[in-house]
This record gives structure tokens, sequence and C-alpha cells, in this order.
């Protein structure tokens, strides 16, 4: 089985910035895209980032220009910068990783607090 473990998450004033990661651990194969997901309270779980293995990336355009999604390959972890944080980015951070068969594998979600 695949575990994803993330990290980063946090209380950050407006304007200031967190760094999400996400490391993935056990039978790991065909990795695919990797991406971030956020869920606040009352609403839907939307995608904020993703990115390929080669490094394509698709941001939601509420997050264009001020994240960044990264990988490595290597570590198969994912990386979420995030700058200029707004309290409308106060969510859950979900981690995300596709496999070139359709599995899925969902980290356990972490807590981005933005006070303004």
């Amino acid at each position: 089985q695949v575990q994803l473990v993330e990290s980063g998450g946090g209380l950050v004033q407006a304007g200031g910035s967190l760094g999400l990661s996400c490391a993935a651990s056990g039978n790991i194969f065909s990795i695919n895209a990797m991406g971030w997901y956020r869920q606040a309270p009352g609403k839907q779980r939307e995608l904020v980032a993703a990115i390929t293995p080669g490094g394509s990336t698709n941001y939601a355009d509420s997050v264009k220009g001020r994240f960044t999604i990264s990988r490595d390959n290597a570590k198969n972890t994912v990386y979420l910068q995030m700058n200029s944080l707004k309290p409308e980015d106060t969510a859950v951070y979900y981690c995300n990783v596709q496999f070139l068969s359709g599995y899925n594998s969902w980290g356990q979600g972490t807590q981005v607090t933005v006070s303004s």
C-alpha cells in the first residue's frame, strides 16, 4: 500500500508564505501526476495545482502567480510553495498522487489558516 504523509501546514498572516510537502512511501510504482487539493469549511474539495512527471503544471485561477508546485521524483515527494497568502486560502490541503493504472492515493490533510 502507498502512504502519503503531508507536512508544512500552520497559521500565517495574510501576505505570508508557507511550504507544504508530501512524501510517498510503500509500494511506489508508476507514479503519474501529483497534485494538491484543498477543502474549506462548507465548500467542495477543489484542485489547487497539479504537476506531471515531465514538469508540466496546472493551477487554479485563484492561486496562479502565488503558488508553485514542484516534485522530486527521486524522493517521491511533491511540494507546494504558497506565497502572498490570503484569508480565502484557508483550508485543509490534501496531497494526491495518481498512478498510471488509474489508482489514486491521498494524504491525511494538513490545515492551512491565513489570518487577516
